[in-house]
């Protein structure tokens, strides 16, 4: 997949695709029928998003709430079989643009595009003066198509990111799972942590959660890729989200240990699945308790993800 960061000066090989438009935060089931529908013979598969993500730029003072960070979604993106990534900057020249001047400048002069896609709840333009039906007439002038995808339901249920926080919120994995599609994944580099996990025979990869919207705070039984290096693949672990009681405050993060695995991970990308969620984070009376706890987490992620 090719990721562009403008539309501007745009190599003729990146022009002309068929694109999906929207945010896509946790390319939720929803979001996959859009992309779906953009597929066309004869021309790259194409989304259009936006980095920041509008409320963030907005409201930057707002608590977290994204599903994904970029590279979750450029991840994810790249399996369903995306060729082309337009990840604009959404900044106050873009917000400013009326949604005339966003079909005629971004889409049809800069990307090219022949063919566009969108939910029916899709708004853009300097206050979001421009919906769907406004998107499909500019194109027929502009010379693009346009398909309004409706919104995705199971039942009575509506597919959306609102709905999938609530359920990472109470720690309900599986029904995220169900209404994304796929496991809920947090991406990222692997820091230097405190290296305490070492010492008590559990070597953790310590990654950030800045920006996320934290789902409920305890351990987990997780699917691990690593991205790249020598140790490139996938493995089973448990992981802790939360704040570390038992060492003082501190920012909330993942640590993940990783079943029978030797190497080190300074610096690699990992991709981390919450497939269940065991137990709720809590202050131990001793580093001896707090072993045994995890011993026994292990044990039950291990039976657990063998099922998979």
């Amino acid at each position: 997949m090719q990721t562009h960061h403008h539309w501007l000066d745009l190599p003729p090989e990146a022009q002309g695709a068929s694109v999906a438009m929207g945010n896509f935060d946790g390319v939720h089931r929803g979001h996959q029928r859009v992309i779906d529908l953009a597929r066309r013979d004869g021309a790259d598969l194409g989304i259009v998003c936006f980095e920041p993500h509008p409320r963030e730029f907005f409201a930057p003072n707002a608590p977290p709430f994204r599903l994904m960070s970029s590279e979750t979604r450029a991840n994810r993106l790249t399996r369903l079989g995306v060729q082309q990534l337009y990840e604009l900057p959404f900044n106050k020249a873009l917000s400013s643009f009326s949604a005339e001047e966003f079909a005629e400048q971004v889409l049809a002069a800069g990307l090219g595009v022949r063919h566009v896609v969108v939910g029916a709840d899709f708004c853009f333009g300097k206050g979001r003066q421009g919906n769907a039906q406004i998107l499909r007439d500019l194109g027929r002038d502009l010379g693009f198509d346009v398909t309004i995808a409706p919104l995705l339901a199971h039942g009575d249920r509506i597919f959306s990111s609102t709905a999938i926080r609530k359920a990472l919120s109470e720690g309900r994995t599986r029904d995220a799972a169900d209404m994304l599609g796929h496991w809920h994944r947090i991406d990222g580099e692997v820091l230097h942590g405190e290296k305490r996990g070492r010492d008590l025979g559990y070597p953790t990869a310590n990654m950030s959660i800045a920006g996320l919207h934290p789902p409920r705070f305890g351990v987990y039984a997780v699917l691990v890729d690593v991205l790249g290096g020598p140790q490139r693949g996938q493995y089973h672990g448990v992981a802790s989200i939360g704040v570390r009681p038992m060492f003082g405050e501190n920012l909330p993060n993942l640590e993940t240990y990783i079943f029978d695995f030797n190497g080190d991970l300074y610096g690699q990308h990992l991709s981390v699945a919450l497939v269940s969620h065991l137990r709720d984070e809590v202050r131990f009376d001793s580093l001896e308790a707090l072993i045994a706890q995890m011993d026994a987490d292990s044990r039950e992620a291990r039976a657990i993800l063998k099922t998979l």
